[in-house]
């Protein structure tokens, strides 16, 4: 379901990519491309090229790629639907969905979304005026929060009876339950969800209220509030208190491991200072503004996800913990690492007085919070720093000791490069040995390496395929699949050889592939047909000579087949005869491929 794929090809057509980038990047004519600074990493030269004529672009630096729709999505943080009406409109197209299903799902998260709107206003009001929210009004001045700070977050209150809301909105079953806002009792009566509560409403990226989170007021400071084990009006109430937090339910609105509170306020200010600030709860994140830190952003009761770190990584390149990262054991540590580099993030701890959070911290001393996000450390070294300080160095058995756990950090982290480095920071804090530590790194076998970006190295086959991209039909009959080794190269040819357009064959490979066909698109394909193809055939007539030559020394008899195509060769090094002998031996080498095969 969704909008109808001829009309994502007339918005992809008729869209300007180079107007469309250079209303956000600066971009200069480079021959047939356009270039310029990426947009989506720093960087002093341009590494960012367009080729306008097939609507791609990509990054030699940061090695992110696409159509123009992507580039959007990417540059405006926007989904693919939302990318593809906005450049609809630009170019005054009128796309269609290719169901009414899809429609009927846009106008039910339309009505989910107003019902939450009108949720949003009706408990802000009952703050600002309700005769029993006093005691949250007071609650909510002794944390410093003035009426500017409770409209700005639009904090509300859910007073204590059982379905005040539900009733007061006319709430039908399936909008309450589908919305989070109510459930159905063991009377069969719909029920708010919260009561009781301060209620900070959560909004997602675009703006839209999709959640809540409730706060129950300290004990003694308003009504007895919502009980665990409470069964409505079919049963008592148990007399315990409720948790002190309690988020919105999962709904189709809300998903806590992908949304986050304090986004749609924060994603300016993220953007401008290429760092966001992760904390635990929404009150962290006024405190964090509060103290003039405006990239605030909160996970709610659930742990930072790697969808999490899917959404941050559109807005930002630095991620600061603004919690208590110290107890994150290896499992933990090995996700870290692996966002770092799956990302390109750089993620670091800030490191709090110990038993304060960031909205605590924020009301005692602001300074001291705008301090320790300043300087956040990466995260191992924030580790090996609280190791080193709950340790006892005055001995030597208390240095062994420290040297031991922290190398056993150190050792988690993916990078050899940077394992030495901190080995030289244990030894200096220490005053072991580097080399006795090296060894308790060595000796419990070398950790595993951080995976690379993958790269092609240039060569006949990667010329031969930019050729295949750019001068289609110069290469057309005289290329085959059995030239190509190199495992991507050879999906990117057969992507291209199985789609019509340039475009299909990026959507039909695989991530390399698509990638190395992305990058190849933006470069220009100016090297001698004749020359490429020569050289390509000659790297496959010597493997083929090569599996002869082993097959001879087993059987003790060689081909006369070695013999021509040594012959071939030579003769595809001459002006005269190169292009006559290339087509000879592609030709005897297909031949070949396809009677083994």
């Amino acid at each position: 379901m969704g909008i109808l794929a001829e009309d994502i090809e007339r918005v992809r057509a008729a869209t300007d990519f180079v107007a469309v980038a250079g209303e956000h990047i600066a971009l200069k004519r480079a021959g047939r491309r356009w270039q310029g600074l990426c947009p989506f990493h720093a960087e002093k030269s341009p590494s960012f090229s367009i080729n306008a004529e097939e609507g791609l672009y990509y990054c030699f630096g940061c090695g992110v790629g696409g159509d123009v729709i992507t580039f959007v999505r990417e540059v405006e943080h926007l989904e693919f639907a939302e990318a593809v009406e906005r450049l609809a409109a630009r170019s005054g197209i009128q796309i269609r969905y290719d169901t009414a299903a899809v429609s009927e799902e846009r106008q039910r998260r339309a009505r989910l979304v107003e019902a939450m709107g009108r949720a949003v206003d009706w408990y802000h009001e009952r703050l600002l005026s309700g005769a029993d929210a006093a005691a949250a009004r007071n609650y909510l001045r002794s944390r410093g929060y003035d009426g500017e700070v409770v409209r700005t977050y639009r904090i509300g209150w859910a007073p204590d009876g059982w379905d005040d809301l539900c009733q007061a909105l006319k709430l039908p079953a399936d909008l309450a339950r589908d919305t989070g806002l109510g459930f159905l009792n063991k009377r069969n009566r719909v029920q708010d969800f919260f009561r009781s509560r301060v209620l900070f409403p959560i909004f997602d990226v675009r703006g839209d209220p999709v959640a809540f989170g409730g706060r129950r007021l300290p004990e003694g400071q308003g009504p007895s509030g919502p009980r665990s084990g409470e069964q409505g009006p079919s049963g008592p109430r148990s007399g315990e208190l409720g948790p002190k937090y309690r988020n919105s339910p999962e709904t189709p609105l809300y998903s806590k491991s992908r949304v986050l509170y304090g986004l749609n306020w924060a994603k300016s200010a993220i953007v401008e200072t290429d760092e966001v600030v992760v904390c635990e709860g929404y009150t962290d994140v006024i405190g964090l503004a509060r103290a003039g830190i405006g990239s605030g952003v909160a996970t709610c009761g659930t742990a930072l996800s790697e969808e999490h770190v899917r959404v941050l990584k559109n807005f930002a390149r630095r991620v600061v913990l603004a919690y208590d990262a110290d107890d994150a054991g290896q499992a933990a540590a090995e996700r870290f690492y692996e966002w770092e580099r799956r990302y390109e993030l750089d993620l670091a701890v800030a490191d709090l007085p110990a038993g304060m959070d960031p909205g605590e911290l924020a009301s005692a001393d602001p300074g001291a919070l705008q301090a320790a996000v300043k300087g956040a450390k990466p995260f191992l070294t924030f580790r090996v720093d609280r190791l080193f300080d709950r340790s006892d160095l005055r001995t030597p058995a208390g240095k062994a000791r420290a040297a031991e756990a922290a190398m056993a950090a150190v050792r988690e982290h993916p990078s050899d490069l940077v394992r030495d480095q901190y080995v030289m920071t244990v030894a200096d804090r220490t005053g072991i040995e580097p080399a006795r530590l090296r060894g308790l790194l060595e000796g419990r076998g070398p950790a595993p390496r951080a995976a690379a970006r993958p790269s092609r190295p240039e060569g006949p086959e990667v010329e031969a395929l930019r050729l295949a991209v750019h001068r289609p039909e110069e290469v057309a009959e005289r290329l085959h699949e059995v030239l190509f080794v190199d495992p991507v190269v050879l999906a990117g040819y057969r992507a291209l050889c199985s789609s019509t357009t340039l475009a299909q064959a990026i959507d039909g490979a695989g991530p390399e592939a698509a990638s190395l066909l992305q990058r190849l698109a933006v470069e220009d394909a100016d090297v001698a047909a004749d020359d490429v193809l020569a050289r390509l055939a000659e790297e496959a007539a010597k493997r083929v000579i090569a599996g002869l030559e082993a097959e001879a020394r087993r059987t003790g008899a060689l081909t006369e087949d070695v013999g021509w195509l040594k012959l071939a060769i030579a003769e595809l090094r001459e002006p005269a005869t190169g292009v006559d002998a290339t087509g000879r031996l592609v030709r005897w080498i297909v031949d070949r491929f396809e009677v083994e095969a």
